[in-house]
């Protein structure tokens, strides 16, 4: 899977939330490492949830979640 810089996609992946589990509600740039790398040993669900997950988890192994955290100030949604 290949990481786009698409800015629409960012905002949306900023504002993306766990939608099932103990992590249910939260963004998932909050997500553990732990759970996301989890996921990619296992195999992350199909689907959109799966794309928002896999790049949350090299967002998060490269040590960019700051650039997360600034696009949801920058980019609030209601």
């Amino acid at each position: 899977m290949e990481l786009k810089p698409d800015k629409t996609l960012l905002i949306e992946l900023a504002h993306y939330k766990m939608p099932f589990g103990k992590y249910k509600g939260r963004y998932l740039v909050q997500l553990p490492e732990a759970y996301l790398t989890w996921f990619y040993n296992k195999g992350f669900p199909e689907g959109k949830l799966g794309r928002m997950l896999y790049m949350t988890w090299e967002i998060k192994i490269n040590g960019l979640e700051g650039l997360i955290y600034k696009i949801q100030k920058e980019f609030p949604q209601d």
